[in-house]
């Protein structure tokens, strides 16, 4: 692989111009069809086949009226104040009779006051879904509350047509960028040099992202999708350019080594470790499929489509600019390049290889005692409870959490199927049906049945006692659940759906495909890892250390999202259930980063194992020339995940949080402590393989260990110059 990627390289740096102009092009068309003809991102987590979601679709089916978005507008009268009182009746009725006349309303329900008539609400029901119902309307909505707000009233708006659209790009975000191009420049030495990840990175980001918008267009994807893609895309993109132009610069520090040959030499070594990493990044993320959740499939093939960008702008785009650069970007100083970085990674390096096992035990305790508060991990999707504390959604939920309990956000509907039940026995089967759910300890109110047209489907609104992030109420749905024999011993079928209860069946079907998809991560880790060093200890390793990061990732989310710790300094609503995919998403991204560090780490170690044989001067050579990069490119991923941590969007909070907190423990206590400390412990045997595992193991020498030296390729290249003269 090396020595296609050298004649790649060479083959970029002479026609840069071409291929500058052709990721430009790339650039202005995708971005051109991503922001003229792009589609409309969901903020609905659905799941084909689950109990919610038939649900669902009975209801589209059979009681279309009752299946649009809703959007609940919740008013307050003053502090002492009534809604009762006639001025605020008149201008309540006024505005909600504006309402109705919003375009595609087709039901503005009566207003329900708590019992202290302070508070109210009031649903408004679309003809569209909820994630098909407009800006306009919703604007519209609220300008028609403008009446009730001039009579003194607080209106805020909650339902599954007002979920609020995820947002990126503040100053959080932008602040994680200037801290990465910070890095570069200690990393690199150089402003210029700093600039060109950045700039590589932003181009294959920017085709990626908008990209991704054209495709939504044809497929339904949630917006988190596309957050998720810029996040990993921008973060792989800076590293991957990152390792090459470090490599680059290293090899210029050598007074006569030419700058066309070091680009190529770069692309050779640092590239196929980029190419080999990034492939990891790609399968992991595509292996979201095996979850059999559409929104998540989506989601990891579109932020895999990214990577692969990033990966093609590494070994094509980059080589093209470096080359434009040329000389300006040889160090000034030999000195300054070669030594202070690597003295830092060889005292590093013998220090943590002085005493390995301590050093080893010391880690994984450290981790593990991380790792403790994963164990009371509880799965969900964020309540508008957990939305920022100034937003409608929020203040909507305190309003009915104060007006009519903390169930009440919590509503579930039981949707009773009658098609099968003779006409003159539905009644009493539905009534028979409210009285035992109702009868639950864990229900406050079962309300009055509704039916469609032909009274073929029945709709029970069922109010916990509990809200919709409280274990007891995941316990009640399933307990109502086990009222279904009794409907279905009469002909019919109960269904239990609602935000609520699809939020716990989503939860659910992701805890059931978790198992399988470690195990499915932790086979592809070792094989890739065998194919990459030959060797079975190495990767072995890299697998126990990978689970550890993970382990000790999910432990410090669930102690800060779930149990409610640093909420004031993340700016965190309301502590709950974890999202439900986040633990897969975690999985997939986090395996493929580790498995970059663990590639860029130990690729140094072998290439001087291969050429010393000496295994013990391999570590603490492999960490004096990798460890600075390595050490940059994980600053530089925190620095990135880290700014979308204060996201107003609780799901891009938390993952943001997760990974962020992931790279920072996988790469400077897993990769730059436990790694080195390990390969010490094993010495020559981390580089074995049996006789026959070596024989069909294929050879793809991604350190370059069998490329000429800079003699020889020079020879060669005057040589093929000088055939092709002669061929003249």
């Amino acid at each position: 692989m090396a020595s296609r990627l050298y004649t790649w390289g060479r083959w970029a740096v002479r026609r840069r111009g071409r291929v500058i102009a052709v990721w430009l092009l790339l650039l202005a068309v995708v971005g051109g069809l991503g922001i003229t003809l792009h589609g409309k991102a969901t903020t609905e987590f659905s799941v084909p086949g689950i109990e919610s979601q038939q649900a669902q679709d009975l209801l589209e089916k059979e009681f279309p009226e009752a299946s649009g978005g809703v959007a609940r507008v919740v008013f307050a009268a003053p502090e002492g104040g009534e809604l009762s009182e006639p001025k605020t009746t008149a201008a309540l009725e006024a505005s909600l009779k504006k309402a109705a006349e919003v375009p595609g309303v087709v039901n503005v329900s009566a207003p329900v006051n708590s019992a202290n008539l302070r508070i109210g609400y009031s649903d408004v029901q679309f003809e569209q879904q909820a994630s098909d119902v407009s800006d306009a309307a919703k604007d519209a909505l609220s300008d028609a509350m403008a009446q009730a707000r001039e009579a003194g009233l607080e209106v805020e708006f909650g339902g599954s047509a007002m979920e609020p659209k995820t947002e990126v790009g503040g100053p959080a975000e932008v602040v994680g960028v200037v801290i990465a191009f910070a890095v570069l420049a200690l990393a690199l030495g150089s402003l210029i040099a700093a600039g060109l990840p950045l700039l590589t990175a932003l181009v294959g980001v920017a085709i990626g992202v908008l990209g991704v918008q054209f495709v939504s267009r044809f497929i339904e994807m949630t917006s988190t999708a596309t957050v998720l893609a810029l996040m990993i895309g921008l973060a792989v993109g800076i590293d991957y350019a990152l390792f090459i132009i470090s490599r680059h610069r290293e090899q210029l520090a050598d007074p006569e080594q030419d700058v066309e040959d070091s680009i190529a030499r770069a692309v050779a070594t640092a590239g196929g470790a980029v190419v080999f990493a990034g492939a990891t990044v790609i399968i992991a993320l595509a292996a979201l499929a095996v979850t059999g959740i559409p929104f998540l499939t989506v989601m990891g093939l579109a932020a895999a489509a990214t990577v692969l960008l990033a990966v093609l702008v590494a070994i094509t785009l980059v080589p093209a600019v470096l080359a434009l650069f040329g000389e300006r970007l040889r160090p000034r100083s030999r000195r300054k390049t070669e030594r202070a970085p690597g003295a830092w990674g060889l005292a590093w390096g013998r220090a943590v290889t002085r005493k390995p096992l301590l050093v080893l035990l010391a880690g994984v305790i450290g981790l593990l005692a991380l790792a403790v508060p994963a164990k009371d991990l509880r799965l969900g999707l964020p309540s508008n409870a957990s939305q920022p504390v100034d937003s409608t959604q929020h203040k909507s939920y305190d309003l009915l959490t104060e007006g009519f309990g903390p169930g009440f956000n919590a509503t579930l509907t039981a949707v009773v199927d009658l098609d099968g039940i003779p006409a003159a026995d539905r009644t009493a089967t539905v009534t028979e049906l409210r009285t035992a759910l109702a009868g639950d300890r864990g229900v406050a109110v079962a309300a009055p049945p509704v039916t469609n047209a032909d009274s073929t489907l029945a709709v029970i609104a069922v109010v916990p006692k509990t809200g919709p992030d409280a274990q007891a109420t995941t316990d009640l749905v399933h307990r109502l659940r086990d009222n279904a024999p009794t409907v279905d011993k009469a002909g019919g079928t109960l269904y239990i759906a609602g935000t609520t209860a699809a939020a716990i069946d989503v939860a659910g079907k992701l805890s059931d495909a978790l198992p399988l998809f470690i195990a499915i991560i932790v086979i592809l880790a070792l094989i890739l890892l065998t194919i990459a060093f030959r060797s079975l200890l190495v990767p072995v390793k890299a697998a126990l250390g990978f689970l550890l990061s993970v382990a000790a990732s999910l432990g410090a989310t669930v102690w800060v999202f779930q149990n409610g710790n640093l909420n004031g300094i993340l700016d965190i609503p309301s502590a709950g259930p974890v999202t439900s995919f986040l633990p897969v998403l975690l999985i997939g991204v986090l395996f493929g980063l580790a498995m970059d560090y663990e590639v860029f780490l130990v690729s140094r170690m072998r290439e001087h194992y291969e050429h010393t044989g000496d295994a013990a001067e391999a570590v603490t050579q492999g960490m004096a020339r990798s460890g600075r990069v390595v050490s940059a490119a994980a600053l530089i991923m925190v620095a990135v995940f880290g700014g979308f941590v204060f996201n107003h969007d609780p799901i891009i909070k938390s993952i943001g949080f997760a990974l962020a907190f992931g790279v920072f423990v996988d790469a400077f206590v897993v990769r730059m402590t436990l790694v080195p400390a390990a390969m010490a412990l094993l010495g020559r045997r981390a580089w074995g393989l049996p006789g026959w595992l070596d024989r069909i193991t294929p050879d793809v020498d991604i350190e370059g260990a069998k490329l000429p030296g800079r003699e020889a390729a020079e020879a060669a290249e005057a040589e093929q110059k000088e055939r092709e003269m002669a061929g003249r």
